[in-house]
């Protein structure tokens, strides 16, 4: 029995991600153990947790352009108030997810396009940690590099910990009533205004849910890294709303997949381990992983005009 667009649309992002196994399996099987699974994953659950801010944002047809700016904050938190205040740190991180819903209901209120807010809120992230951290440096609390690099049986943390996120989140946003009003205030925001829930108050959990993705995101960077700097986590912000659309996602009408967009966000992790064993130049790294979303992209367009010749 031939399988439906609609059902191989589903499908694509987990296609995608096990090609790219398949690949490395190839050009590298020793890749494939857990050592090597362990050691390619090695900083891919932040930017599944990036990702995830991003897909809270793109739920209400909004786009985040500061995440990664934010994240580097976060991290930079993370290496030295949380270090050396953790009452003081927790607070501050608190304040972080405040600020985000802050802002989320500036942009519902004010009428204001999200990319230019989120934009403007880039450069104010990225100032806050050059004045906290000016040079690289700071230390990660031993606790939380013990979470982050804790060595679980059989799979790798990071794939357990991405897989318990996905489910988590798709539950929650999928499978609740609050969270079909959640991605109804991005795909029909007139229904729910006549249902009378409140849009405002729809706009503020997102980017509040955003903040706190963002900031574990930050925690578990530098868990991994145990330190920081202002600039490192600069390119999550193209590679979380690379991992939405990878994962099905769309820039209109609400439409998400948590599930899928946390294998977009292993899919590129993966990606650029791919392209070191075929020996590519980490110059060009960054445009041959924009080649890849592009495929991505492309047989997803395809799917969708199958899907709807099919309708």
């Amino acid at each position: 029995m031939p399988m439906s667009p609609r059902t191989l649309r589903a499908l694509l992002p987990a296609l995608s991600l096990a090609a790219l196994l398949i690949a490395i399996a190839i050009v590298q099987p020793r890749a494939m153990s857990y050592f090597g699974l362990n050691l390619m994953l090695n900083l891919a659950l932040p930017i599944a947790f990036a990702t995830m801010a991003q897909l809270c944002v793109i739920t209400v047809n909004d786009l985040d352009l500061s995440i990664g700016s934010f994240v580097s904050f976060c991290a930079c938190v993370g290496a030295t108030w949380l270090a050396e205040s953790p009452a003081f740190g927790v607070l501050v991180l608190l304040g972080c997810i405040l600020v985000y819903a802050a802002v989320g209901a500036l942009i519902h209120l004010r009428n204001l396009p999200s990319i230019v807010v989120t934009l403007g809120m880039s450069f104010v992230w990225l100032g806050c940690s050059v004045l906290l951290l000016p040079t690289p440096g700071g230390t990660a609390p031993d606790w939380l590099v013990s979470i982050v690099k804790l060595k679980t049986p059989v799979v790798p943390f990071a794939i357990l910990a991405s897989a318990v996120l996905a489910l988590a989140v798709h539950g929650a946003l999928m499978g609740s009533a609050y969270g079909a009003v959640l991605r109804g205030s991005g795909g029909n925001p007139q229904a729910i205004a006549r249902a009378g829930w409140s849009q405002l108050t729809a706009k503020v959990a997102l980017y509040a849910l955003a903040g706190l993705f963002g900031v574990l995101a930050g925690l578990t960077l530098v868990g991994m890294t145990t330190s920081a700097d202002a600039n490192i986590a600069l390119r999550y912000t193209l590679l979380s709303i690379a991992g939405v659309i990878l994962g099905g996602g769309e820039f209109v009408g609400g439409r998400v997949s948590p599930i899928g967009a946390v294998l977009g966000a292993l899919t590129l992790a993966l990606a650029g381990s791919l392209l070191s064993f075929l020996r590519i130049s980490p110059d060009w790294q960054i445009g041959a992983q924009g080649a890849i979303l592009i495929v991505v992209l492309a047989l997803r367009a395809l799917v969708n005009r199958a899907e709807a010749r099919a309708a």
